[in-house]
């Protein structure tokens, strides 16, 4: 990991302003389907339900859907995202609940799994999946396009939260970069690329649940306006020390206080550190993801801290359970946990770099 934090800096610190985003100059319109292509099509370049169940079908037998729809998926998010506060406040109508799901990591099988379990994405059945959709599982290419189908069809039901791995770093050592590469394209991982820099770093559910990825801050002042003013677009790699990256990486610890992280990024944060912070901005709960849990998730810090991993037997070598947290309108929370499903014989890490680990 301390190799992954040296590049981190090195990368940082090379970038320079760069030219116009791919997404402002790529033309779709441009890429013809063609004749032999049998897969599904957006009619008008418009998502449907049909078209989605469709895709996942054809993932689930490894096909691939033609690039040009691919690049349609991604282009829309980019645009929705593009107009999203960096925290989204989430209000959970009466007749519906949502569903939080952690870090599923290109685990495809696990992933259309919660849907069998838990039911599809809809307008009344809305989901918050919390960041770490890519790297490491090799399916990752699939659990980002059917996350971005169902967020452009239901843009006010299913929710997206940045994580550690919607980062270039990552995805140049833990596999998803060399995953689009193989599949598709590096033109296709450049927009993915700037469409991770555009996602939101935080939820606000009925105003008293806060969601990130990572967790709280080396700092006691924070408050919601603080993460509401975050300048997240284009940030392709984070700052270390930074608001933003310490919401992506940071983890709870048990005792008082705060410590080094032991990601050598972010911080450790304590049951006292999350009290005063949901105090301080009229919260009741804090629900962060970013580590593997043995039962899918775990409740810490007097209650106020849960965390939830939505990727079974993680990695294939874990054993782990998944879990998932259902959450009415009155903030009831209800966890389903799962065991790991069968998938095909490709191994995690499959597009991986020589420095990946299992625990970043």
């Amino acid at each position: 990991m301390r190799e992954i934090v040296k590049r981190m800096a090195f990368e940082k610190a090379i970038e320079v302003d760069s030219p116009k985003n791919l997404a402002e100059t790529f033309d779709v319109n441009t890429i013809v389907v063609e004749p032999s292509y049998d897969g599904p099509k957006l009619e008008d370049g418009k998502i449907t339900k049909e078209f989605i169940e469709e895709m996942m079908e054809r993932f689930k037998n490894q096909k691939r859907i033609h690039k040009k729809h691919a690049f349609q998926i991604i282009l829309a998010v980019r645009k929705i995202m593009l107009e999203t506060p960096s925290l989204v406040d989430i209000t959970i109508p009466q007749d519906s609940n949502l569903t939080v799901c952690g870090d599923v990591h290109g685990q495809y099988y696990d992933f259309i799994n919660i849907f069998k379990i838990n039911g599809v994405p809809s307008e009344t059945n809305m989901y918050l999946f919390n960041g770490d959709f890519v790297d490491r599982g090799s399916f990752s290419l699939e659990v980002i396009l059917t996350l971005f189908a169902y967020k452009w069809l239901y843009p006010k039901s299913l929710y997206l939260t940045r994580g550690n791995h919607e980062t270039d770093d990552m995805n140049k050592v833990y596999g998803f970069e060399g995953e689009v590469k193989a599949k598709f394209s590096e033109e296709m991982f450049e927009l993915f690329s700037e469409t991770f820099s555009t996602l939101p770093l935080a939820h606000l559910i009925n105003q008293k649940i806060l969601v990130v990825h990572g967790g709280l801050f080396s700092r006691d002042d924070v408050t919601l306006d603080d993460i509401r003013n975050i300048d997240r677009f284009g940030k392709k790699q984070l700052d270390h020390g930074s608001l933003m990256c310490e919401l992506l990486w940071s983890d709870p610890q048990p005792q008082p206080g705060r410590g080094p992280s032991k990601r050598g990024v972010g911080i450790q944060f304590g049951p006292d550190v999350t009290e005063n912070f949901l105090k301080r901005n009229n919260l009741e709960l804090l629900i962060r993801s970013h580590e593997v849990k043995e039962n899918g998730y775990v409740i810490e810090h007097n209650g106020k801290c849960i965390t939830v991993f939505s990727a079974p037997n993680y990695c294939d070598t874990i054993g782990n359970k998944g879990a998932i947290i259902n959450i009415t309108s009155d903030l009831k929370l209800d966890y389903k946990t799962f065991e790991a499903v069968p998938h095909p014989n490709i191994r995690p890490m499959a597009y991986a770099s020589q420095f990946g680990g299992l625990f970043t």
